[in-house]
């Protein structure tokens, strides 16, 4: 019996608890054998441990988000022609207007990783340093992490209807992330790469995708199509503005006509 019972590999632990009624004959045996080794004591109370505890895997977390600022770009005076009359007057106007379709969130990150219940009650953690990781940005609060994989072409056709941007426009989404050559990452356990992505800008300048400092991928959960807006964590890099040093930048869609803007929920993983 005790070489029955100190064979069983935690494997075959993980599926007779799986298994009600292999659970029942296993309870019924140590039960019986229980007062004839003080080894069968720790074996049970492993089991116990097994029942009790949560198989808890390393996913996006919700963060807390703390609002700092919020700005636009505002149109300036308006600008006038005086001419004489009886003239044919020849101008180029050359404006810089501002697009409703999008708007943008740049920040910064800090946090710890931690070994944690499924409580949040944490074993033991560590405080994050420099961040690395993604920040993720989705309409859709219900993503499942497992499902996750880059966003396809109908995924992206479906978040464009969603949010009322036309198919036929060189600023929705589908024109707007028109690159794939990205940095490869994880989120959670799942290799990314090849994605549909883009890069935000420095000091006001485009970047070239394959070393831009702050890249933007579309994902996608599989089981329901809806797109997630994924940034790169860069640790405090001076920004499209060039004054300021943020962690990530990200763009997301907007719908334009609508009187309520949307509302976007926000994870982050560090590694």
């Amino acid at each position: 019996m005790y070489n029955l019972l100190t064979t069983i590999t935690t494997q075959k632990i993980i599926n007779i608890l799986l298994d009600t009624n292999k659970m029942n004959d296993y309870k019924n045996i140590w039960n019986v054998n229980i007062r004839r080794s003080g080894g069968y004591l720790i074996l049970l109370a492993i089991l116990v441990f097994l029942l009790s505890m949560s198989f808890v895997t390393s996913l996006p977390a919700a963060p807390v988000i703390t609002y700092y600022s919020n700005t636009t770009y505002a149109s300036g005076i308006v600008n006038r022609s005086m001419d004489a009359k009886g003239t044919i007057t020849t101008v180029v106007l050359t404006a810089a207007q501002q697009d409703y379709k999008w708007k943008a969130y740049v920040g910064n990150v800090s946090g710890t990783l931690a070994l944690s219940d499924v409580n949040g009650k944490a074993i033991y953690d560590w405080t994050s340093g420099t961040p690395a990781g993604q920040v993720y940005v989705s309409r859709f609060s219900n993503i499942n992490w497992n499902n996750i994989a880059c966003a396809s072409q109908a995924s992206i056709d479906t978040e464009e209807t969603g949010i009322s941007m036309a198919t036929n426009i060189k600023d929705n989404i589908n024109s707007t992330f028109n690159a794939t050559n990205h940095g490869p990452f994880i989120v959670g356990t799942v290799p990314i790469s090849g994605c549909r992505s883009t890069a935000t800008y420095l000091n006001g300048a485009s970047q070239p995708m394959n070393n831009a400092v702050f890249q933007e991928i579309l994902l996608r959960d599989t089981a329901t199509n809806n797109l997630v807006y994924t940034g790169i964590i860069n640790a405090t890099t001076l920004g499209f503005d060039n004054v300021h040093r943020y962690d990530f930048q990200i763009i997301v869609g907007e719908n334009e006509s609508a009187t309520i803007p949307s509302t976007y929920f926000f994870w982050v993983e560090l590694r």
